[in-house]
């Protein structure tokens, strides 16, 4: 039923049926947490100052704590980041990057996307003043490349979803006509379904999907319509569905339709790490930078983090009654932690995936000047996944920076054992299938993030199962005697920056409640 209303409805209808159907909804966001009354003297301790650290810092400081913060890097942002030109990166193994990219141009390594349903984010991000703008994740004008269909030639993604959608259309039409679905529907069920069909399809009255106007309205014509004596446009011949299949424009179609890819999505304006930033603000004087953790502890009815000043490498401690530690999982199993059997065990079950991104800037914006391009993603199955055009400063001359690889899996994993300029390379390569004769002709600059190398998080994000979830997840955000845990690993929102908040302020919600209560 779900599958007939999303051929039907769209993306939208499906989506509708599914939270009425309880499959799907939007993040827990009511508001910000009404925390008051903090025991006079309490003080609470953040580790890491990523968006959920500094979030539980300034709700917990509202609420009448002291609080001091704790960060490995020199800045406040976590994974929540961006490379501009002059920056400087070094990756575990000693590998640095000084990014040559122009002013104001940049490289989201980490979240580069906000869904339209991310409330809590969005909340923070107009309490906080940062400007956002539109992040376009579909465009029809992009490229869907497989080395498999059509002689490895990179299709627009406009040709081959009207494609497939016409030919399931008409194939789903000669079901009804066979009476294959006699079984589920009525005759006048069916009658409906089939002029759905047809104009979903865009189907002729024969209920076959072919060369005309009516598919080339989706399409796209042979010849455009213009003026004058030839503005007259001509059809545009359908590709051959084994080929529409070959490419597997299905995948692509299907990560649009998800919940948290749809229309409309955000990005702040000059770069994600605009949003750390601001935070950083609200938050200014309570952040010891360069900050190692090395050694918790609970003894003596308080919480003790021991840490190495990386500027210096003098040894230090910081007290305080309460800990909110959002430290990385991969990092935290490291870190000599007094807590309970079950919180460790918690903290030693969940993996991290890894991710690396390549930005490359280019002199112009010629997937602009030459394709008509304006910002969304090229998907290929070469091991770079994706390419994906800038949503910022649009229609302008130039230059830009594409992201010009986004890996998972395996392929990520080869990639971070390249060095920085052997990964721009290999992109380089595997890119030019877009854009052959221009790629590298005009390439000025790259940059690039392994996550498995980065030294703070040793991945991108936590990757919980059913299994561990139904083990240890509970375990995992309780709070353990003076400690909870907050972060995007604390929540069913991993990888989003959405989780992360949604964690901090129940976390913080929490622990308010375990500090009046003592």
């Amino acid at each position: 039923m779900l599958r007939t209303i999303g051929m039907i409805g769209g993306s939208l209808a499906l989506y509708q049926a599914m939270e009425v159907l309880g499959h799907a909804k939007e993040t827990q966001f009511a508001g910000p947490p009404k925390l008051s009354g903090a025991p006079a003297g309490a003080s609470v301790l953040v580790l890491g100052a990523g968006l959920a650290g500094m979030l539980a810092a300034f709700e917990l400081r509202k609420a009448g704590y002291k609080v001091q913060i704790l960060e490995y890097n020199n800045r406040p942002g976590g994974r929540n980041w961006s490379l501009y030109g002059g920056d400087t990166y070094t990756e575990l193994g000693g590998e640095t990057q000084k990014v040559g990219f122009a002013p104001g141009n940049y490289l989201n390594p980490g979240p580069w996307r906000i869904p339209y349903h991310h409330r809590t984010l969005l909340h923070y991000c107009k309490a906080f003043g940062v400007a956002l703008e539109p992040f376009i994740q579909l465009n029809h004008q992009a490229l869907v490349h497989n080395s498999k269909a059509f002689g490895g030639k990179p299709m627009p993604y406009r040709d081959l979803s009207a494609d497939f959608e016409g030919n399931v259309a008409e194939l789903l039409g000669k079901a009804i006509d066979n009476r294959g679905l006699d079984s589920q529907f009525s005759a006048e069920d069916q009658d409906k379904l089939k002029e759905a069909l047809r104009t979903w399809g865009l189907l002729d009255k024969d209920m076959r999907y072919v060369k005309g106007n009516r598919s080339s309205r989706r399409r796209g014509f042979e010849r455009p319509s213009g003026g004058g004596v030839d503005g007259s446009p001509i059809p545009s011949d359908p590709l051959p569905f084994k080929d529409v299949l070959d490419s597997g424009v299905w995948a692509v179609i299907s990560q649009h339709m998800s919940i948290d890819h749809q229309t409309t999505m955000f990005q702040p304006v000059g770069g994600m790490g605009m949003i750390g930033k601001a935070f950083g603000k609200q938050v200014e004087g309570l952040v010891t930078f360069n900050a190692k953790v090395t050694k918790i502890s609970q003894a003596g009815g308080a919480v003790t983090a021991t840490y190495t000043d990386t500027a210096t490498g003098a040894v230090k401690e910081a007290k305080a009654d309460y800990c909110v530690c959002t430290i990385p999982l991969g990092i935290l199993s490291q870190i000599e932690l007094d807590a309970s059997g079950g919180m460790l065990a918690a903290i030693a079950a969940v993996p991290y995936s890894n991710s690396v991104k390549v930005g490359l800037e280019m002199k112009t914006r010629f997937w602009e000047e030459e394709n008509a391009i304006y910002g969304g993603i090229s998907f290929t199955d070469r091991p770079i996944s994706m390419i994906s055009y800038p949503s910022g400063g649009m229609h302008s001359d130039g230059p830009g920076v594409i992201l010009g690889a986004y890996t998972f899996g395996a392929a990520s994993y080869k990639f971070a054992g390249m060095s920085p300029d052997e990964r721009v390379r290999t992109v380089l390569e595997m890119g030019s299938v877009f854009h052959p004769g221009r790629y590298k002709e005009q390439f000025t600059a790259g940059a690039s993030v392994a996550w498995s190398r980065v030294p703070y998080t040793l991945g991108c994000c936590a990757q919980w199962n059913e299994e561990t979830r139904e083990e240890h997840y509970q375990t995992l955000v309780a709070v353990d005697d003076r400690i909870v845990l907050a972060g995007e690993h604390a929540s069913y929102i991993g990888c989003w920056m959405e989780g992360a908040l949604l964690s901090s302020l129940d976390a913080v919600t929490r622990l308010h409640k375990r500090a009046l209560e003592a």
